[in-house]
């Protein structure tokens, strides 16, 4: 071989395979079989942030995520041996539900390898969907080794929630239907975990506007792609809200599709994936899980990169606990002022929180809870710790009561979130 022809071997090798052309197929071979979710222009949001908001609500599928797309394109693409013997994958997330639906729509068996740690709820609804469940090891890594070990052992086509040149262009229908919808968005922000629905969108929207701006999202816990692409050592772990891109090992198609791709990849922490969370579901009434609330972080987190462009956000899953979902936004009212715990000093005599009590009427700030404290402190005996947890128009207004508090000489402080 000559030289000319190795260096030209090597560089088909590293050049990923995914086209616009890619996508569109996905699209005609999906189409009718997945919703066509809307894409709106948010005015208030726009407002609040200074970009000029527009939102893909993704989680308007039949499984509220927009994993349905990649999966059924790979289902569709299985030849007729592969769709009798079936598919297998390790998730325990959206993948498993959008696979599930989709190949029992088609008559394909599915299976889904889950750790024996995920939640029943999780089990349940994939199997609602028609999937069978196996659950095997105590972690995700060890789900996946043996979802593979099954794929070799029962000759099954093993589908990747993300690493998959098929399933990324099925993903990147969401971006061919924003542009159509949404022609002016001139830049996107797109949440990664593995990084299969930026490739996807990233190959298509470039493809259609060469100078629209990509920027991908992730947790400020699981930073794998970032890290990737940066070549920086950073650690990726912790309890994020955002657990539907908490992937610690990022694709290897998809770290070459990106590699040349994308803009920018930044940041979200916690608190700010919790905010953008809470306003979806106060100012579009829509209920999002937290990676479907990453590019609205982004734009929170970062306004000057985003300031007077028209950005398209993917909400791309509402999939949330409903415990959770109420932490979030009783958390958020906390953070806004509107909810508040107050610990205040008392003498332990007749009418002490009587006096306290008419402060809070005077100053109409509702009490919720009341708990004393004599025991556990280290006040004297006669003294006792009282946290009052009470509701308030604003911030404004609390303030003004715990001055008020002060001025009449109760030591008064505010417990804070962690």
């Amino acid at each position: 071989m000559s030289e000319t022809s190795a260096l030209q071997t090597e560089a088909s090798e590293n050049t990923p395979h995914l086209t616009l052309d890619d996508v569109r197929a996905a699209a005609k071979r999906i189409a009718g079989s997945v919703v066509h979710t809307p894409t709106h222009h948010s005015k208030t949001l726009s407002e609040i942030t200074g970009a000029n908001v527009w939102l893909k609500f993704e989680n308007l599928q039949f499984t509220a995520a927009y994993k349905e797309r990649g999966a059924l394109n790979k289902l569709l693409l299985l030849t007729e041996e592969q769709r009798k013997r079936g598919v297998i994958a390790a998730s325990a997330g959206n993948h498993s539900q959008g696979l599930s639906y989709h190949g029992t729509r088609l008559g394909v068996p599915v299976t889904i390898v889950m750790p024996r740690t995920t939640p029943m709820v999780k089990v349940m609804q994939t199997e609602q969907v028609g999937g069978k469940v196996v659950l095997e090891g105590e972690s995700f890594d060890e789900a996946y080794e043996h979802a593979l070990s099954m794929e070799k052992q029962l000759g099954l086509t093993f589908v990747h929630p993300f690493d998959d040149p098929d399933v990324a262009a099925g993903q990147g229908t969401v971006a061919l239907e924003m542009l159509e919808d949404a022609p002016e968005i001139d830049m996107l922000a797109i949440p990664i975990g593995g990084g299969g629905l930026l490739s996807g969108m990233g190959t298509a929207a470039r493809a259609l506007k060469p100078d629209i701006g990509l920027i991908g999202v992730q947790a400020q816990l699981y930073p794998s792609m970032y890290a990737k692409l940066s070549g920086e050592d950073l650690p990726s772990g912790g309890d994020t809200l955002a657990e539907g891109i908490a992937v610690k090992q990022p694709g290897e198609f998809t770290s070459k599709v990106l590699k040349d791709l994308v803009d920018e990849i930044v940041l979200v922490d916690e608190e700010t994936l919790e905010r953008a969370l809470a306003l979806l579901l106060q100012i579009e009434k829509t209920v999002v899980e937290g990676a479907g609330a990453a590019g609205l972080a982004a734009v929170l987190a970062h306004p000057e990169k985003f300031a007077g462009r028209n950005v398209g956000l993917v909400l791309c899953g509402g999939n949330i606990d409903t415990r959770l979902l109420a932490n979030v936004l009783l958390r958020d009212l906390a953070r806004s002022g509107r909810l508040a715990r107050l610990r205040i000093h008392l003498q332990d005599r007749p009418g002490s929180l009587f006096k306290v009590m008419h402060e809070f009427d005077a100053h109409h700030v509702n009490i919720l809870e009341i708990y004393h404290q004599r025991i556990f402190t280290n006040l004297p005996a006669k003294g006792l710790v009282t946290d009052i947890e009470c509701e308030a128009r604003d911030r404004e207004q609390l303030e003004s009561l715990i001055d008020a508090l002060r001025t009449q000489g109760y030591s008064v402080s505010q417990v804070e979130l962690n």
